[in-house]
């Protein structure tokens, strides 16, 4: 039985090669892992691991963030692993994306609060008692600054 490699080129039986098939249940990913073009494409030996690659080709990316009223911020990530690049890794080198998610966060407990407290909805129903809530909440807004 005849085994064909990348390219469709013929493989015979016996011949040792460099490169092992890729098994089926596995993905294999190419990307440039530079923000600069390479002047010269250069051929890299001795990187066994993820991690030797990620120590050789040191990626970063500069990036930009806007904010709600369109001010813009830059920032650069830097990646030095697979898992630097999920959310827990992107949000941890970034001050931007950590403030964004603690907002996250504490609208998701505003939300909460809503749903589960029938005292608090209730308030929000009735004008009245909704005007003097947003009232004590400016006023303690104005404390805290003032704490500042």
């Amino acid at each position: 039985m005849q085994e064909y490699g990348i390219g469709g080129t013929e493989v015979k039986g016996d011949a040792s090669e460099a490169f092992a098939e890729i098994p089926q249940n596995r993905t294999l990913f190419c990307e440039k892992l530079t923000g600069d073009a390479p002047i010269k494409p250069q051929i890299v030996e001795g990187l066994q691991t993820i991690d030797d690659v990620f120590e050789h080709y040191k990626p970063k990316v500069d990036v930009e963030f806007e904010d709600s009223e369109g001010v813009g911020k830059e920032e650069s990530l830097s990646f030095r692993g697979l898992s630097d690049f999920g959310m827990k890794g992107i949000t941890a080198q970034s001050e931007f994306l950590k403030d964004l998610n603690i907002e996250k966060e504490q609208y998701q407990k505003i939300i909460k609060q809503l749903k589960s407290n029938k005292l608090l909805r209730k308030t929000l129903e009735n004008p009245d008692s909704k005007a003097d809530l947003l009232g004590v909440m400016y006023a303690l807004i104005k404390e805290l600054e003032e704490a500042k």
